[in-house]
């Protein structure tokens, strides 16, 4: 009887432990995909600021490897989040007349979840913060 417990609970901690691995690696596959497609035209595949439109702009696209290293080792997330939901201006994204993301994203949830009801907010946050964990992966040490 008290080895059946101990299966029991066991099995119960490898499967939270399973379950949590697996959201995980969905919540960076995720993020990859938004990268590639939203964000690598500009600041490459690599994330070292030579997409296929670095020619055709007129800034300078940043390097955003090397966020955490520009802020001291410090990785800013929540300034990433208002960068990349719009709500901070950047010079080198122009008019807010641009895709911002958190518009795009919110545009998106209401064509994707039109027949049921749904928090617009919740599909922003998590593009957005998937986005913001894959950048973070794309950090390197200076």
């Amino acid at each position: 009887m008290k080895l059946n417990r101990v299966a029991t609970v066991l099995i119960a901690i490898l499967m939270v432990a399973f379950a949590g691995t697996a959201q995980s690696q969905l919540r960076g596959e995720l993020g990859k995909r938004e990268y590639l497609s939203n964000c690598a035209v500009c600041h490459g595949v690599t994330g070292k600021g030579d997409g296929s439109y670095f020619e055709l702009l007129k800034t300078r696209i940043p390097d955003i490897t090397t966020i955490s290293a520009r802020n001291k080792g410090v990785f800013p997330a929540e300034r990433m989040f208002g960068i990349i939901d719009g709500r901070e201006a950047l010079k080198s994204h122009g008019t807010r007349e641009m895709p911002i993301w958190g518009q795009d994203y919110s545009a998106k949830a209401a064509e994707y979840y039109h027949e049921v009801p749904y928090d617009p907010e919740v599909y922003i946050r998590v593009r957005i913060l998937s986005l913001i964990d894959y950048i973070y992966s794309l950090q390197t040490a200076r």
